[in-house]
């Protein structure tokens, strides 16, 4: 059992999740870290997650890793089986993890496989994950009523943006926003908050393709604060929902997008 506050991430070897795990571990939390990380050949790769739970060990947390898809439900069942094993508690989930289409098309083309799979890890996913998390916390509650206990979901700026070159990450972020709604909804009873978390722009690994296109929309005004988002700016906005900041405000979304969601004369 853990004496500090838990939080497990989905996703954080890298870019988003990664920095969401430094912020949280500078607030004094110990950390599960999952990620699905794979090499160029397509191989298993531990080796950004390992680097990953230095850095965060380094900031005096205890970090436990493990590699597993969100998608499928036997690694969702060993992802908080571990928590529950190395930690005994989890007081906050972060769904983070999700992915792009491997190839953009035009929703008239797009296929079913690449439904499958963006849905699969983006929605689907923690959909089951938070299920799952959020039957051990009510538990949790009533052990111990004092915790705070929170799930954070991470979604997009595409939950209402029209992009019809990849139609199945739009629709998978807007189930994600719904998502939230429906379990701040269903675990207010147990005071367990549940917060959207709406990135723009942001520099990641999944935008770096899109780098040239991008620096000209901001350059021409497609956000009012022209520059880039960073990973941090996401952290920052989970980490004020881990302090408690939010907690009469549950079910809310947190745009950290430079302003994109402005409507604008």
């Amino acid at each position: 059992m853990s004496d500090k506050p838990v939080a497990l991430i989905t996703g954080a070897s890298r870019g988003i999740g990664k920095a969401i795990a430094k912020e949280l571990a500078s607030l004094g939390f110990d950390l599960v870290v999952n990620h699905f990380d794979v090499t160029a050949k397509g191989r298993p790769d531990e080796s950004k997650a390992k680097q990953t739970q230095k850095e965060l060990e380094r900031l005096n947390t205890r970090c436990e890793i493990l590699r597993g898809d969100v998608s499928r439900a036997k690694d969702r069942r060993r992802l908080v089986k571990l928590t529950k094993s190395k930690f005994g508690r989890c007081d906050m989930l972060v769904n983070n993890a999700g992915v792009a289409p491997a190839k953009r098309a035009d929703i008239l083309e797009a296929t079913e496989k690449s439904f499958d799979r963006v849905v699969g890890i983006n929605l689907k996913g923690p959909y089951f994950l938070t299920q799952m998390v959020a039957n051990w916390m009510i538990k949790q509650t009533e052990q111990y009523p004092q915790r705070a206990l929170r799930i954070v979901n991470i979604s997009s700026m595409s939950a209402y943006t029209s992009s019809p070159g990849r139609g199945e990450y739009c629709v998978s972020k807007a189930g994600v926003s719904m998502m939230t709604k429906l379990y701040a909804d269903r675990l207010a009873q147990y005071n367990i908050g549940v917060f959207e978390i709406r990135p723009g722009i942001i520099a990641t690994d999944m935008t770096r393709v899109v780098k040239d296109k991008y620096d000209k929309l901001i350059a021409d005004g497609l956000t009012p604060i022209k520059r880039w988002g960073q990973p941090e700016d996401v952290a920052k906005a989970v980490g004020a929902v881990a302090q408690g900041r939010f907690d009469f405000s549950t079910g809310q979304v947190i745009n950290v997008d430079g302003g994109f969601h402005l409507r604008r004369l």
